[in-house]
């Protein structure tokens, strides 16, 4: 049963999965999560509920994926400059300025929607925030094998909070949206020194 299950859920490709996720996030732009449906969605990319619930199971989690697929660039792994300073600046140039306004404009509309409903805040636990606070511990680990911080520095755990308030606080206290040099400065200026870490 779970084979045909798992054959089931693969039949849609990754480009026609990429079409599904973009229509998704154009739709939260446009209503929000709470009033996007699963039938706004089915109209919008010209599928069936049935194929939409049975390859994603239900609105929260396609939500968490089609954020998840709009980060860019996977995995941090592939990003090893061989400093942390070198690696934090590699993480924010990703994303150009227009992408972080879009992206900013996108998360504040989720942020009261994932407290709010318990179903989001688990997909985007599961699908965003978990792989990405591994993947900063990676980055970190390898600064303090490589001796750039100290495994015992208490900031080391706040890493990813420190990244996060950046991000989100730009437009709540500067009315300007995230861009790269201000993150690169943040980064200089905040993260590597509660690091210890060269700055230069």
């Amino acid at each position: 049963m779970a084979e045909v299950a798992t054959a089931r859920r693969s039949r849609i490709t990754p480009e026609r999965a990429a079409e599904l996720y973009a229509a998704v996030l154009d739709l939260l732009r446009e209503v929000g999560y709470d009033a996007l449906t699963m039938d706004a969605v089915a109209a919008r990319t010209r599928s069936s509920k049935a194929t939409l619930y049975r390859q994603w199971g239900g609105k929260a989690e396609l939500v968490a994926k089609a954020v998840r697929h709009s980060k860019p660039g996977g995995s941090l792994d592939r990003i090893d400059t061989g400093s942390l300073k070198g690696d934090l600046h590699a993480v924010t140039m990703r994303s150009d300025d227009c992408q972080m306004e879009q992206n900013s404009a996108l998360m504040r509309g989720l942020a009261m929607a994932v407290h709010s409903n318990p179903d989001l805040l688990r997909a985007f636990r599961e699908h965003l925030v978990e792989p990405e606070m591994a993947d900063f511990r990676r980055v970190i680990q390898r600064a303090v094998d490589r001796g750039e911080i100290r495994p015992d520095n208490p900031a080391i755990e706040f890493v990813m909070h420190m990244m996060v308030g950046a991000f989100a606080a730009r437009t709540l206290i500067d009315e300007q949206p995230p861009t790269q040099a201000f993150l690169i400065s943040y980064i200089d200026a905040v993260v590597l020194p509660a690091l210890g870490a060269p700055t230069g």
